[in-house]
């Protein structure tokens, strides 16, 4: 009985130290000390895409040392599911333009934003109070898109050194269950346990085990899923990294914070003025990283130019 009673306790004090509440006040508080406003002017769009420099590109190129290359999309998924509200939309389309041969063509329709397409979250996705990073108001976003803060900022693609935080291999697990917060003590025992220090103008990519959970249990809602609690977006601050993605939507649900849904992505992207890449696969790379036992490498994406838009579906590549 003794022991199963210290069982339940531990098992308690588990489930107490992933719960970590958060107040509107605190949010608010947050908005203002981790504000890059105005520090690269008060007209800039491109935010922390500032600290991916020509210097930091040179550094980053010298991480290739095997040319061995690891996609970080998801497969697009045509099939409607519990987590793909919205499907990939691939359609074929035959025509027979010359005389003995077909040609083959085909049209691609997809809703990127979500927690299934891989994709990089633009400034003018997300605002807070009517105003999106650095002060643009939102009613600069109209039906025939942004006119500030859009993907095009972006246009040059991302280039930089890549650090994996493998939070399931950190703990020992396949992977996060729904709902487990990823506290800043986190990011701080993976620097320790890999030797990495996250650096200014590093892709700071985020595993949950989100796609391992996915193929073991198949795809569940997501109402309930793993991510950073807001609290670790002061040291995504402090360690000044350009651009954020993890394997789900960065944000942990519920959000632990109160009146505030997705505190991580308002901070990061209206405050920061971080891109956030969404819904990466990190299962491949998890597993040529731990062959290495080496975290960080190359990271190179482009988004598609679209003028006025609010995200773009990419391919990002890591290359070690």
């Amino acid at each position: 009985m003794r022991n199963a009673l210290v069982v339940l306790l531990l098992f308690s004090l588990g489930l107490q130290a992933q719960t970590r509440p958060a107040t509107t006040a605190d949010f608010e508080r947050w908005m203002k000390e981790l504000s890059n406003w105005g520090r690269w002017g008060k007209s800039d769009e491109s935010g922390t895409l500032n600290l991916i420099t020509p210097a930091s590109r040179l550094a980053a190129a010298r991480l290739v040392r095997e040319g061995v290359a690891v996609s970080l999309s998801h497969d697009a998924d045509k099939e409607k599911a519990p987590d793909n509200a919205k499907p990939f939309v691939h359609e074929m389309i035959t025509t027979s333009e010359q005389p003995g041969a077909d040609i083959f063509r085909d049209s691609f329709s997809i809703v990127h934003h979500g927690i299934m397409h891989t994709h990089l979250d633009a400034l003018c996705h997300f605002s807070y109070k009517g105003s999106s990073y650095n002060g643009f108001s939102t009613k600069e976003v109209t039906s025939k898109g942004a006119a500030r803060l859009s993907i095009e900022a972006a246009r040059n693609g991302l280039f930089a050194r890549g650090i994996l935080i493998d939070v399931p291999e950190l703990k020992g697990v396949p992977y996060l269950e729904p709902g487990a917060a990823i506290f800043p003590e986190d990011l701080d025992a993976w620097e320790k346990k890999t030797g990495l220090r996250v650096k200014p103008g590093d892709v700071v990519l985020i595993r949950t085990g989100r796609w391992a959970r996915r193929v073991e249990k198949g795809p569940w809602s997501m109402a309930e899923r793993a991510g950073l609690h807001a609290s670790s977006v002061a040291w995504l601050h402090k360690r000044d990294i350009a651009v954020l993605g993890s394997d789900a939507s960065a944000d942990v649900w519920p959000s632990q914070v109160e009146g505030i849904q997705q505190p991580v992505h308002t901070l990061v992207i209206v405050a920061m003025g971080t891109p956030i890449l969404d819904n990466v696969d990190l299962e491949e790379l998890s597993r040529e990283s731990r062959k290495r036992k080496r975290w960080d490498f190359l990271l190179t994406a482009a988004p598609l130019t679209v003028p006025g838009a609010t995200g773009s579906a990419l391919n990002p590549i890591a290359i070690f």
